[in-house]
C-alpha cells in the first residue's frame, strides 16, 4: 500500500503581501501533485525577531522598492492587490481566530484566512481594528461577540505564542515559507521550484 503524500506546510502572515498572493495558487498547485496543504498562521515580528531581522519596509533604501515590487508581483500573478492604509499591521487578532478555526477543519481555518487577506490586501480592510475584523468575522458566518471572545481568550493567545514558537523552531524566519518533505522554501519566488520538487522530486 503507498504511503500517502506528505501534506505541505504554509506558513503565512495576515500583514504579508507575498503571503497573500502565495495563499491565491498554493492550494491548485498542491492538488496538481497529488498534495494537501496544512495552514499555519504566524506572526513576522516574532520570526523576524528570532532571525534578528527587520520587515524591508524598515530599511529606507528597500522601502520604495518593496511597497513598488508588492503591487508588481501581484500583477505578475493575476492577484488583485492594492498596499492598504496602515501597513504593515499587527494581525495577532485574526491569527488567534484561525487556529480556533482550525479545530473545526483545516478547511474552514484556511478559507478564513483567505478571507482575511483578500479583505486586507484587494479591499483595504484594517484587520488590526476589532470593528473591521468583527465585521469580517460576520461576514464569515460568525458571531461577532463570540469572535471578541476567542480572540481575547488566554487558550488562544497561548495557541498562536505555541505555533510561532514551533514555527521558529522549525527554522522558519519570513513568510510566505513552505516544508515540503522536510526541505524548506521561503518565499512566493520559490513557486517554480517547489513545482520542480513536487513534479520530480529533490534536485
Amino acid at each position: 500500500m503507498n504511503t500517502p503524500a506528505r501534506p505541505i506546510d504554509f506558513y503565512f502572515d495576515f500583514s504579508s503581501p507575498y503571503s497573500y498572493v502565495a495563499s491565491e495558487w498554493i492550494e491548485a498547485l498542491a492538488a496538481r501533485h497529488g498534495r494537501t496543504v496544512q495552514w499555519k498562521a504566524i506572526l513576522l515580528g516574532a520570526t523576524f525577531a528570532a532571525a534578528e531581522l527587520k520587515p524591508p519596509v524598515a530599511h529606507p533604501i528597500k522601502r520604495e522598492y518593496s511597497l513598488r515590487d508588492f503591487e508588481r508581483t501581484a500583477r505578475f500573478a493575476g492577484v488583485p492587490l492594492t498596499v492598504p492604509t496602515p501597513f504593515p499591521i499587527p494581525t495577532q487578532n485574526a491569527a488567534r481566530l484561525f487556529w480556533w478555526l482550525q479545530t473545526k477543519g483545516n478547511a474552514t481555518a484556511s478559507h478564513w484566512a483567505r478571507h482575511c487577506l483578500r479583505a486586507y490586501f484587494a479591499r483595504g480592510v484594517n484587520l488590526s481594528d476589532d470593528t473591521a475584523l468583527q465585521g469580517l468575522a460576520v461576514e464569515f458566518g460568525l458571531d461577532a461577540l463570540a469572535a471578541l471572545a476567542v480572540w481575547g481568550d488566554a487558550e488562544w493567545k497561548l495557541k498562536l505564542k505555541t505555533e510561532n514558537d514551533a514555527a521558529i523552531a522549525a527554522g522558519v524566519f519570513g513568510a510566505p515559507f513552505f516544508m515540503i518533505d522536510g526541505e524548506p522554501f521561503w518565499g512566493n519566488d520559490r513557486r517554480a521550484q517547489i513545482e520542480r520538487w513536487l513534479e520530480k522530486g529533490p534536485f
